[in-house]
Order: structure tokens, then sequence, then C-alpha cells
């Protein structure tokens, strides 16, 4: 059993909310700095960097973990993560396929920028990818766990896309093992406030520039033995899916 200091919810420069300087080598960089040893990217709607983001982060001994930020139709934010890059990618696929064809604009909502490891700009996204999918709550969570990985609601502490502010309430279904608060002074009170006491609530910073990102403070333990990268990547995700304690 390890200890690992996480940010499971990071952006990267392809979503054009995040700055230009949020590429997978500084985000990695960064990361090493602040001393976290597991780390998401987590760009809207699409993995598209997450090939570049491991690549860096094995350079810097961390745990990389592909993920995406999906919106779903009733404009709530969900963290997605995969254990392997091919199971990101396939998701990515299918929500691609449930977006909506809006051009961006970037010099009103930001540039979204497809980079290599070594912060070589490899082609920008022509389409605009924060506009909420066409998949349903339901629909999005049962697509991640359709490809092996695990989903949970973001930020449930921000009335912006997160599933308390627009629904009011956890639904039923479907049932979430886990949940993310974005203020680390918010836990405690929402455990309380919403019966949380059964569930996984991790805390995340959700960066959007490399400023945003927050030192070791966060941690899982995991059973990682026999360690490999990708044996935390499958541990981590059979946790947040509450298959393991």
């Amino acid at each position: 059993m390890s200890r690992y200091f996480y940010d499971l919810h990071l952006h990267s420069c392809l979503s054009p909310c995040a700055d230009d300087d949020m590429t997978p080598a500084n985000i990695a960089g960064m990361a090493s700095l602040c001393g976290l040893q597991l780390v998401a990217l987590t760009d809207h709607n699409t993995c598209g960097n997450c090939g570049a983001f491991l690549t860096a982060c094995r350079k810097y001994g961390i745990v990389g973990v592909p993920g995406m930020e999906l919106t779903t139709a009733e404009e709530i934010h969900l963290v997605c993560l995969f254990p392997t890059l091919e199971a990101a990618e396939a998701f990515a696929r299918d929500v691609k396929a449930a977006r909506l064809p809006i051009k961006n604009k970037p010099a009103v909502f930001g540039n979204q920028l497809y980079m290599d490891d070594g912060d070589q700009i490899l082609g920008e996204e022509p389409n605009l990818l924060i506009p909420a999918t066409q998949l349903s709550l339901e629909e999005g969570t049962a697509l991640a766990l359709s490809h092996g990985g695990a989903a949970y609601p973001a930020h449930i502490d921000r009335p912006s896309n997160g599933i308390l502010g627009i629904l009011g309430a956890l639904p039923e279904r479907p049932f979430f093992p886990t949940l993310e608060i974005n203020d680390p002074e918010n836990l405690e009170r929402y455990r309380e406030q919403y019966g949380l006491q059964n569930r996984r609530l991790l805390c995340s910073s959700d960066a959007h520039r490399l400023e945003s990102m927050r030192d070791a403070g966060s941690y899982l333990d995991l059973d990682d033995e026999p360690y490999s990268s990708q044996r935390v990547r499958d541990v981590l995700i059979g946790l947040l899916r509450g298959e393991m304690q």
C-alpha cells in the first residue's frame, strides 16, 4: 500500500478556457514541483492531448491518468477517467459523435491546441469543445463504464455545471460512489449536509492555468503491489467505481 498525492482534474491548452501554457509537458512538470504523484488530464469533451500527457508524466516519474471532463445534455460536468489510453480514446470517439458541430472562434473562446510531449503544436481543434453534448447524465456515465472507466460528478460544491446546482440533489440513478469537491474547505460540510458518509469524496483543482495547480494535499492510499503505473491506474479506477475499498 502506497500513498499517492493526487490531482485528478486538470485542463490542457486543448480546452479553450485554459491558458495556452497548459501544455502536457508543463502540466507534468508543475505537478512534479507541487509534489503530486498521480495526475489526470481531463479536457472538455476530448482526450486529444492525453497521449502526450502520459508520455510527459513518465519523464517525471508521475503516474498519469487519461481522462475527460464530459458535459452532459443537462450541462452537468462529469470527470471520466480510464485505465489505458486506448480505452480513453475509444470513449472519446463515441463522445465526438455526440458533440455539436459548432465552430470555435479562438478570439472569443480561446485556442484549442493539440500538443506533443515536447510542447510542439500538432494542430488545432476546429469545433468548439465546451458546449453540452447530446449524452444524458445516465448515458454518459454508462458509456464511460462500458469502456472500463470511472465517471463521477465534478465540483459538486460549485453552482456552475455542478450536479447539485443543476438538479438540486443527487439522483438515485445513476448512483455515484465517488464525487468531487473543488474547495477542500467544503468537504466535511457537504459530507454532513448531503449525507455523503458512504461515498468517496475527492478534492481536485480543476486547474485551467499553471498557477492554479495545488501543492500536494489530497491523497489516496492504493494497493500498488506489484508496482507499475498500469497497476496504479487499474486500482484507482476500481476504487472510483466503488469496487475496492
